[in-house]
């Protein structure tokens, strides 16, 4: 094992290396290539190999924390959105036609003006995506409209919504609404033009991309010339790299142990923040896991705050609900309706008829021993999750089968239903609230890729999209969570507490609540 942690920690070191050998040495302190301060370089897991903000929605995340794209809105750490490349809006009364104006002056990285009529081909052509099938990234989940209209000589783009939205500028916040140039000569997938402090020279397949400042950016100095994103995903490899210099800045340590060797030494900085992340595992209800009482019995088995404080380190806060306990979403009146309890689970399998008859360890239904496929990749400790939650139901005689991919493919999977359970981490408020978060289980969305139905849920979930007042959206998003947890839909790990480490050579690496934001500008070599 230390033999194969040299060579990964060697390999990471080699490619930085190749990346970094033209770049100009400065005579001061900050940057991780011996002393160049105008070369940062950013290690972090690879969620997804393209760049095309509609070919799902790792990609979106992608353009927005890689500081390549920016949105019409930003999400300040209250999860309000604020003025960015648009700097007002009229709505009026009913909620259903929106007025945008753009701000003047802004550039696209080659230089083409930011224009109404480029905001509104960008949009329209994630929608495209979604709706020939070429792009998964589901924009109309957040937002549904009739019509989108641009009037370049008042800077205005008008969006006319198929229903009310309560702050359609929050909607937009969502890197789904990330706006590049359609039209650029560049193939979107490897080099998308937008209007970030950053652009990408070139992209490694898999490895890294190499990146360069934006000439053209509107919004203040850039503070480095070139940024490299170093793709890695191991875990321990992220704190080793970070160890040896190979890298300035790492997102999300998650190993317990390494997080707290970088917290205890001197040389490094780290943000953190309890965010409103949801580590959980689909539960695909198309399957054999259609049956409710192996699915409760599934959930009962497993001891989440052991998983959660002992074998993930404190990285999860453990709880049973799809919302964070941090969120303001009623968590403290929720029920949880399969607590662990190991001998209630077996007793529910054994009333069930769902037994061992053979004598293999495993219990059979109609006739077959269940088996579980596990998906899962190496992201936020949702491997370790995975592996201690499968040896948690295998306790109950369930055999669990663990397929650990890559972010990509698990998403894939996922859409075309090829899972049991599948493990991710979602940021739970992605548009400022849960709305589009919880379509995952109305069973009328596309999204619902987990085969879920209930008649309430879907009525709730159907008052939510109409319902304008904010305490009236809080008692409905609170029923919906209970029918979730009576119904064992979603199986929870915890909650994720986010965290971005740096060395002393930086500063303004911090972590953000909304998640989105990984390069920006604050990052710089510390004075």
């Amino acid at each position: 094992m230390k033999i194969f942690k040299k060579i990964k920690k060697a390999a990471v070191a080699t490619l930085i290396a190749a990346m970094t050998l033209g770049a100009v040495t400065g005579c001061s302190s900050g940057g991780s290539s011996g002393g160049d301060s105008k070369t940062l370089n950013f290690g972090c897991t690879n969620f997804s190999d393209s760049l095309d903000p509609s070919s799902m929605v790792n990609a979106a995340w992608c353009v927005s924390r890689y500081g390549i794209g920016e949105g019409l809105y930003r999400f300040n750490e209250q999860m309000e959105a604020e003025p960015y490349l648009s700097d007002k809006y009229e709505v009026n009364d009913d909620h259903t036609e929106w007025k945008f104006h753009i701000k003047d002056g802004i550039k696209f990285s080659n230089g083409k003006d930011l224009t109404a009529s480029a905001v509104v081909k960008s949009l329209e052509y994630t929608y495209k995506q979604e709706k020939d099938g070429k792009g998964s990234a589901q924009p109309s989940q957040y937002m549904k409209y009739d019509s989108i209209k641009a009037d370049d000589k008042t800077g205005t783009v008008t969006i006319v919504t198929s229903q009310p939205y309560a702050d359609l500028s929050a909607v937009l916040a969502s890197p789904l609404y990330v706006i590049i140039d359609v039209d650029a000569d560049t193939d979107i997938a490897d080099q998308p033009i937008g209007t970030g402090p950053y652009a990408v020279v070139k992209k490694n397949e898999g490895t890294s991309l190499e990146m360069e400042a934006n000439k053209e950016y509107w919004n203040g100095e850039v503070p480095y010339e070139k940024l490299n994103i170093i793709f890695i995903g191991d875990n321990t490899t992220k704190y080793m790299a970070l160890e040896n210099g190979d890298v300035d800045v790492v997102e999300n340590a998650t190993n317990a142990a390494d997080l707290k060797n970088i917290k205890e030494s001197d040389k490094y900085n780290v943000s953190e923040t309890v965010g409103g992340r949801c580590g959980f595992a689909y539960v695909n209800q198309k399957g054999v896991l259609g049956n409710e009482d192996l699915r409760k019995a599934v959930l009962m088995s497993i001891d989440d705050d052991t998983l959660c404080n002992t074998t993930i380190g404190g990285v999860y806060t453990p709880g049973y609900s799809v919302l964070p306990s941090s969120l303001d979403y009623g968590y403290d009146k929720l029920k949880d309706a399969t607590p662990y309890d190991l001998d209630q689970a077996k007793k529910i399998l054994d009333e069930a008829g769902i037994k061992d008859t053979d004598g293999d360890g495993y219990r059979e239904l109609d006739g077959k021993n269940v088996e579980l496929s596990f998906l899962t990749y190496d992201s936020r400790s949702l491997k370790e999750f995975t592996e201690a939650t499968a040896a948690n139901i295998e306790e109950i005689g369930i055999k669990v089968n663990i397929q650990e991919t890559d972010a990509d493919t698990e998403w894939n999977k996922l859409v075309n239903g090829e899972y049991d359970l599948l493990s991710n981490n979602w940021l739970t408020v992605p548009v400022g609230d849960p709305i589009g978060y919880l379509e995952n289980w109305y069973s009328k969305s596309k999204a619902n890729y987990c085969g879920y139905e209930n008649k309430e849920y879907d009525k709730l979930y159907e008052e939510l999209l109409n319902e304008m007042d904010n305490d009236k959206r809080k008692d409905i998003i609170e029923k919906m969570q209970q029918i979730l947890i009576d119904d064992a839909a979603v199986l929870i790990h915890g909650y994720f507490n986010s965290n971005m480490c740096s060395t002393k050579d930086v500063q303004g690496a911090d972590v953000y609540t909304a998640d989105y934001y990984w390069i920006t500008t604050k990052i710089k070599p510390a004075e």
